[in-house]
């Protein structure tokens, strides 16, 4: 944002991957309302760029631009950033200041995803679940799937949109049969992910038929049978194999194959067994856990399972808890990065 006598006169933020930086959006933005930069002060939620990518240093625009000062909410982690845009900013005689409490640390959890993809080459993982009040997380076989409420389940499609990549385990994939899709117009759909270390996923499914709406990575282990490997790859979807001598580790190698490919959001949605994996292996960022105003009773029919018997603890930073519709949604943040 450009702000010169206490006016807005350029706003901008990088919309999509490839596109302009929110430095030289707000600039054409100001530009575009007739207004000249040199002088006005930029507040930016993130330090500007020194180094090229897919643009540009917003460094090198900054300092055409003639701004006269630069207000950054947050640093930037990244091995190609550590302080030199700043650096470059004030040996051009641009003035250089760090935002400090409240608007800080919004800036940091408004960056979380890229904060911890460039310290770590793993994406943040955000858990989604909905239980009923007796903490069932699915209902007997021949009732609706659904748990939570019709607008619960509309924020979640918007959640969708947002992340990257969104995954399920192989035993919700063959329940369910889901498409895993951002279903409003226009939504940018993420990347569907698969758990599926035996390569059982059919080739009939929604996901397979849908392949033209976004891609589909199915996680196997190396001893998955090659002929349903093979398959699968001849459908179109792409193979990840995840390595490691327990399933902590396989979920770690497969993060990481996902920070390789510019993942850097992964939104979990689905299965029990796999949210006991990433719980197992503390990648767990956030959850967001809807709880119904229902009593389901043990969907087995039987006394309900513990999701593990040596529970792993996470500790929250911070939870807050909010209704929506007749559901109570809680959020919790377990890391910050």
């Amino acid at each position: 944002m450009l702000v010169r006598d206490g006016e807005v006169i350029g706003e901008g933020f990088h919309a999509e991957l490839g596109g302009l930086h929110a430095e030289r959006a707000a600039l054409a933005d100001c530009r575009g309302r007739g207004h000249d930069p040199a002088g006005a002060t930029m507040y930016v939620t993130l330090e500007p760029c020194a180094h090229q990518g897919h643009q540009p240093p917003c460094v090198d625009a900054l300092l055409e631009a003639r701004v006269g000062r630069v207000v950054i909410a947050s640093e930037d982690p990244s091995e190609k950033a550590s302080g030199r845009g700043p650096g470059i900013l004030r040996d051009g005689g641009v003035e250089v200041a760090f935002a400090a409490g409240p608007e800080a640390a919004a800036a940091r959890q408004l960056n979380q995803a890229f904060r911890k993809h460039a310290r770590t080459g793993l994406p943040l993982v955000v858990l989604k679940l909905a239980m009923s009040l007796d903490g069932e997380t699915t209902t007997a076989p021949g009732e609706s799937p659904w748990i939570s409420g019709e607008l619960s389940r509309a924020l979640v499609h918007g959640w969708r949109s947002e992340a990257d990549a969104i995954a399920v385990g192989i035993g919700t994939a063959l329940a369910d049969d889901p498409l895993l899709t951002a279903r409003y117009a226009d939504a940018r759909q993420p990347v569907r992910v698969v758990f599926d270390s035996d390569a059982r996923l059919p080739l009939n499914s929604q996901l397979l038929a849908s392949l033209d709406q976004s891609p589909l990575l199915v996680v196997t282990a190396p001893a998955a049978d090659g002929s349903r490997l093979r398959a699968l790859r001849d459908a179109g979807v792409e193979i990840v194999v995840s390595s490691g001598g327990t399933r902590a580790d396989r979920v770690v190698s497969a993060l990481a194959d996902f920070g390789r490919r510019g993942i850097t959001s992964l939104f979990l949605e689905g299965g029990k067994t796999l949210a006991t994996a990433f719980v197992a292996a503390e990648q767990v960022d956030e959850s967001r856990t809807f709880v119904a105003p229902v009593l389901l009773g043990p969907a087995g029919g039987g006394p309900g399972q513990p999701w593990q018997a040596n529970p792993v603890r996470l500790t929250a930073l911070e939870s807050r808890s909010e209704a929506v519709g007749e559901d109570t949604l809680i959020t919790a943040r377990y890391k910050e990065w």
